[in-house]
């Protein structure tokens, strides 16, 4: 019963972290820059730029999305193909590019799709 009771705890406290990642804030976001943080969200569009660089347009299509995950590196491989529409959630450095809020990873480890 106490197993039970700490994993019902642990999704509770789980489930109440991702909810408080999904709402973005470009105030808080710019409070942050520099720093390591986590954003999640649902990827609305792509765009492979190059073998080393792809950007996630998350929370809209560009060029109105919250903002962009930038995947740099060849490191990282998702299936881009069906990515669009899924949750991700992504931790990385927040940084500002062509004032436009940017999460930038380069890791397997920092990009999770649900």
């Amino acid at each position: 019963m106490k197993k039970l009771f700490m994993l019902a705890f642990a999704l509770v406290a789980f489930a109440t972290t991702t909810k408080a990642q999904n709402k973005f804030d470009a105030a808080d976001f710019k409070s942050k820059l520099g720093k390591t943080g986590t954003l999640c969200d649902t990827v609305k569009s792509l765009r492979i730029v190059s073998d080393t660089l792809t950007l996630l347009n998350m929370g809209g299509v560009y060029p109105h999305q919250k903002y962009t995950i930038a995947i740099k590196g060849n490191k990282v491989t998702l299936d881009l193909p069906n990515i669009k529409g899924k949750a991700v959630c992504v931790t990385g450095v927040f940084e500002m590019f062509k004032e436009q809020p940017e999460v930038v990873a380069s890791r397997a480890e920092q990009i999770y799709v649900h």
